[in-house]
């Protein structure tokens, strides 16, 4: 019998690239993924200052909701000269979310503006960066477990490539030349944060979706 999984997510961009990281287990368990807007899953806020926190938040809310295994997940770029910033407030960095009838695409692009403008002064050797993927999977019968994955590399100075979304055109991994942007989607999830996440997940998901809930 097909199982249905929940990706607590309405970002077609990232459903995309996890039904492609986790295809492997989707044919094994005779899974269906879908997103939350499939279900008509609640829009939770990101309200937890940790990747690993705000993901629980969403799985467990979305689990609790839909009755369905839910997996969410929190990323974001944390810029060494920066603190560690924009981090959890990755996707909402320059505000523009907030704008009455901005897009995904105009607020991605407001974002890459404004990070690339406060780090426009600081020299190349002083430009290292992580992507950070935190990952969750809630179970309806309150079982919840997690993972992080993380790839490091290097802001450059002008957005390049024309694949992935968010701050991609101007990340370039540690050991190559390319920003993520630039990368198939097959190289990108090989080596990404939320790929390395994901496939960290593989497993749990596994024991979690297969054994009985405990007595």
């Amino acid at each position: 019998m097909t199982r249905r999984l929940v990706l607590a997510t309405r970002n077609e961009h990232k459903v995309h690239e996890l039904r492609q990281i986790l295809a492997g287990l989707v044919d094994e368990l005779d899974l269906e993924i879908v997103s939350a807007a499939e279900v008509d899953g609640p829009d939770v806020p990101e309200t937890e200052v940790t990747f690993a926190g705000n993901a629980r938040l969403k799985a467990v809310a979305l689990a609790e909701a839909t009755g369905l295994p839910s997996v969410a997940d929190d990323s974001g770029l944390a810029v060494e000269v920066l603190g560690g910033s924009p981090g959890v407030f990755s996707a909402r960095w320059s505000g523009s979310h907030a704008g009455e009838g901005a897009t995904r695409a105009e607020t991605d692009r407001a974002n890459l503006s404004l990070l690339l403008e406060q780090v426009a002064d600081v020299p190349d050797e002083h430009r290292a960066a992580a992507f950070v993927c935190a990952a969750v999977v809630a179970m309806p019968d309150g079982r919840v477990d997690g993972v992080e994955g993380r790839v490091e590399g290097t802001v450059v100075r002008a957005p390049r490539g024309t694949n992935g979304f968010g701050y991609d055109p101007v990340f370039v991994p540690t050991g190559d030349t390319r920003t993520l942007a630039e990368h198939s989607d097959a190289e990108k999830n090989s080596i990404s944060h939320r790929g390395n996440a994901f496939r960290a997940l593989e497993p749990v998901l596994r024991r979690l979706l297969t054994e009985n809930a405990p007595g």
